[in-house]
């Protein structure tokens, strides 16, 4: 059975995408701990993120780091922080949080809420702002 972040990327769920690269996908947690939470996710569909190739490892961090620059340029931060838990969704993934402070990472804290239009206005604003690679 496909996973959640499998049947984003087919389109069978909808996503507010930032960024994707030939074997990356990038969008916003649309659960997010922080303005600016976006998950970046490879395409093949592997549950354990050192269960990588060395290659796909190595093309998801390079999506990461752009994104990053992304997120950092368009939400005020001092750090878009970087976590993987990998225990929620049997997907590798890679949280890419705004942080000011180390205790904005805190995943048992209340989500943010955002309107559809919220969110589609910020992935607009970080999609245009993620450089090339």
């Amino acid at each position: 059975m496909a996973t959640v972040f499998s049947r984003i990327l087919s389109g069978e769920i909808p996503a507010y995408r930032v960024a994707e690269s030939d074997t990356c996908f990038a969008f916003l947690d649309i659960n997010p701990v922080a303005r600016g939470h976006t998950l970046v996710v490879p395409k093949q569909e592997t549950d354990y993120i050192f269960d990588l190739e060395d290659v796909l490892l190595a093309d998801l961090f390079s999506l990461c780091r752009r994104t990053a620059k992304a997120i950092g340029e368009v939400v005020p931060c001092a750090r878009v922080g970087v976590t993987v838990i990998g225990l929620e969704v049997p997907h590798a993934h890679v949280h890419l949080i705004p942080i000011n402070a180390i205790g904005d990472m805190d995943f048992k804290s209340p989500k943010k809420q955002f309107s559809p239009e919220e969110f589609e206005v910020l992935a607009q604003k970080i999609r245009n702002a993620v450089p090339s690679a």
